[in-house]
């Protein structure tokens, strides 16, 4: 659902791979190899996700893959993304959604801080309180060019 097609281009100057995200223009991280640069390509991902949740902007749908690796957010941020989302596709307001839980709006504002590490019951309330629900499975997946997911 998150899953962002991540560009890695090798820096000849630096001899390092900058990690770029076609949803995201400005947004790039680097590393040292490809996967270094995927590993930091999800904190870089992250920070990008957590500016549109503060500015209250509707997430961006990832681009199709076509080849390319994805990253996404830890499991605990995806869940936050997946409520925040919720929020926006229903015009659910932080205020609105504290009445419905019984919560103070900063306890909300803490469940949709991408930084904060909330309680998964909580995130789970919040996704009831909006009629959703959130679905957990581990999965595997093959490891190889344009199939590699970082997470």
């Amino acid at each position: 659902m998150f899953d962002y097609p991540v560009t890695l281009e090798t820096d000849a100057d630096t001899n390092t791979v900058v990690a770029g995200f076609p949803d995201f223009p400005f947004c790039h991280s680097v590393g040292d190899d490809e996967d270094e640069a995927l590993l930091s390509a999800v904190d870089a991902l992250e920070t990008a996700l957590s500016f549109y949740v503060e500015e209250r902007r509707p997430l961006p749908v990832p681009s199709p893959a076509a080849g390319r690796p994805t990253v996404r957010p830890s499991a605990l941020e995806c869940a936050k993304l997946g409520v925040y989302q919720a929020m926006t596709e229903q015009g659910v307001r932080k205020a609105e959604l504290a009445r419905r839980l019984g919560w103070h709006l900063p306890q909300v504002d803490r469940l949709l801080d991408l930084n904060h590490a909330s309680r998964f019951d909580q995130i789970e309330a919040a996704a009831r309180a909006l009629g959703c629900t959130i679905e957990v499975r581990v999965a595997s997946f093959a490891h190889g060019p344009g199939s590699r997911q970082i997470a």
